[in-house]
């Protein structure tokens, strides 16, 4: 019988049956990182127990290292406690760990896949919401809580439930200007952030298919903001050469074998899902977040909704409590809107293939007077040929600060964070109230390059237009 990916990975994984009707599920891969690991360490060593299969997990410091110093001990001791204890941790339990000092640290879902650590066909958890983006490479990845960090720590399994799976077809050539970002900025407006809940993605069609493995990960990365627990792409030669040559890829005949074992997990043609969308790539414009939600989003060249707009009264209700936080007018356009911070990074845009995008259009170009415009490489390893291809020069003439790997103000569990109720245009995942260190400030999902044209003109504009992109 002809079986989706997710299907194949699941039960290849299966231990067993429980009781409740869910599944023990073995993890292929571990990821940790400071945040979500000490209270799972300290609960093993309540229970006397030892990490089950250390080389299957692989921790990495992002969430809290500052961004803009480098020497320890850092002015922020609750970092420096943290970054202390996952040390402790992993040297005791045996847990490769990519610390600031090896130059691999980085985001730890940028870091996975650049060592070739993320491989298709296998389980990956990690104790972090955006965990589905290493799904770009074939597997099954998801995030998980602390407890659970625990479980996987303890056994190398979890209990889940198992998920249904949704075929998202995207096809067609993106317009001039549109990028992955859009993808699934849009992807998320259509279906809603609700609308994967109980789903596991599968991202398809020929638009996916041209996608680079890095345009895959900002796609599968935001998947959770959808809803969907799970996002993935089918593997194909651009996984797999991707994966070539990466320091924990296969070798020699292993590697061989191991292509030929990564194909054979790719979805059977014909086979049945639970439910199929299907997407026109040539309708996807720039796409930009009005609200406080990734779904509440619109095209560069529409206007923000009006209460009035929406068909029910809890939409009504979560549109006038947006629009309140935001402090927009229903009906204006998302154009023009002022902008105090510009935010290029995270685990969804801080790749290479961003910066180098960013960078081919902001030469010659000025951050506007006003608003502090910063670059946060997603590795070490980013940064290192960032700088060796001069990008970092690039902009920092254009009035960027360029800084160290981190999670940075994504989430601003670091230095860097929005004051009072500053408006930041970001590359990152999610427009929460306060999502972004201050309580009262705001956020604007959008494209790297959407970014750097809100910095270059100081308002929310379209790239197209600021950098001249040719039809």
């Amino acid at each position: 019988m002809s079986k989706s990916l997710f299907e194949k990975v699941w039960d290849a994984h299966a231990v067993r049956q429980l009781a409740n009707g869910q599944t023990q599920l073995l993890i292929g891969t571990h990821l940790i990182h400071e945040v979500t690991s000490p209270q799972a360490f300290g609960m093993l060593r309540d229970k006397d127990l030892t990490v089950q299969y250390p080389h299957r997990t692989f921790a990495t410091v992002d969430h809290i290292v500052p961004t803009n110093e480098a020497v320890e001990p850092y002015s922020d001791p609750l970092a420096q406690g943290m970054i202390e204890e996952l040390r402790k941790n992993c040297a005791e339990n045996n847990v490769t760990f990519f610390d600031t000092n090896t130059g691999k640290q980085g985001v730890v879902h940028i870091v996975g896949p650049e060592q070739g650590i993320t491989q298709p066909g296998t389980t990956i958890a990690c104790g972090d919401s955006h965990t589905a983006t290493h799904g770009a490479f074939g597997a099954i990845a998801f995030g998980i809580g602390t407890s659970q960090v625990r479980d996987v720590l303890a056994t190398q399994t979890i209990a889940l439930n198992k998920l249904k799976v949704r075929r998202i077809n995207v096809t067609g050539n993106l317009l001039p200007g549109v990028y992955a970002k859009d993808v699934i900025l849009h992807i998320i407006r259509l279906l809603g952030t609700q609308g994967g809940t109980g789903f596991a993605y599968e991202y398809a069609g020929d638009t996916f298919d041209n996608f680079t493995m890095e345009e895959r990960m900002t796609v599968c990365n935001m998947s959770i903001e959808g809803g969907a627990r799970v996002g993935y792409v089918n593997p194909d030669e651009t996984t797999f050469e991707y994966l070539k040559g990466r320091p924990y890829s296969p070798t020699g005949e292993a590697w061989d074998a191991a292509v030929a074992e990564w194909k054979s997990f790719a979805s059977d043609e014909g086979c049945a899902f639970d439910d199929v969308v299907n997407i026109d790539a040539t309708e996807i414009q720039p796409t930009v977040t009005w609200g406080i939600t990734p779904g509440q989003g619109v095209g560069i060249e529409e206007n923000i909704p009006t209460i009035a707009d929406a068909p029910t009264q809890s939409e009504k209700d979560s549109i006038a409590e947006a629009l309140e936080y935001m402090q927009f007018e229903g009906g204006s356009p998302i154009k023009g809107k002022k902008i105090d911070v510009a935010f290029i990074g995270s685990c969804t845009n801080g790749r290479l293939s961003d910066f180098e995008e960013v960078a081919k259009y902001v030469k010659g170009h000025k951050v506007a007077e006003g608003v502090q415009a910063i670059i946060v490489p997603g590795s070490q390893v980013v940064a290192k040929i960032a700088e060796a291809k001069g990008l970092d020069k690039i902009f920092i003439e254009a009035g960027f600060e360029w800084r160290a790997a981190g999670c940075s103000m994504c989430l601003a569990m670091n230095p860097d964070k929005l004051v009072g109720d500053q408006l930041c245009a970001s590359s990152s995942n999610r427009n929460f109230k306060g999502r972004q260190g201050s309580p009262t400030g705001r956020t604007m999902l959008m494209s790297p390059i959407m970014v750097a044209a809100a910095a270059v003109t100081g308002e929310v504009s379209d790239a197209r237009q600021v950098f001249g992109f040719k039809s």
